[in-house]
């Protein structure tokens, strides 16, 4: 499987989702307490900055832009944030 690939599903079947569950959630939190702290701002800022890179990734790879030395950073990248957060 080449790196496009492999960068495509995880960022739709793993990142993608995981930072809609976050958004969801932070939204949840701010809506329950009626305000929303500037901590809670930033973050909320941070995760859709991230969501719309995501997508924005997907697309090039999509439109066949992204080649495979670029995907394979991004790839390995990814994969380190992820084990960073386990």
């Amino acid at each position: 499987m080449r790196s496009t690939e492999k960068l495509r599903n995880l960022l739709e079947n793993e990142v993608i989702p995981d930072l809609e569950v976050a958004i969801d959630e932070l939204f949840a939190k701010i809506d329950k307490t009626k305000n929303a702290s500037k901590e809670d701002k930033d973050d909320l800022e941070e995760m859709r900055d991230m969501r719309t890179e995501c997508y924005a990734i997907v697309e090039e790879i999509k439109r066949d832009e992204l080649d495979e030395e670029e995907a394979e950073a991004l790839l390995g990248e990814l994969l380190e944030m992820k084990t960073q957060e386990q």
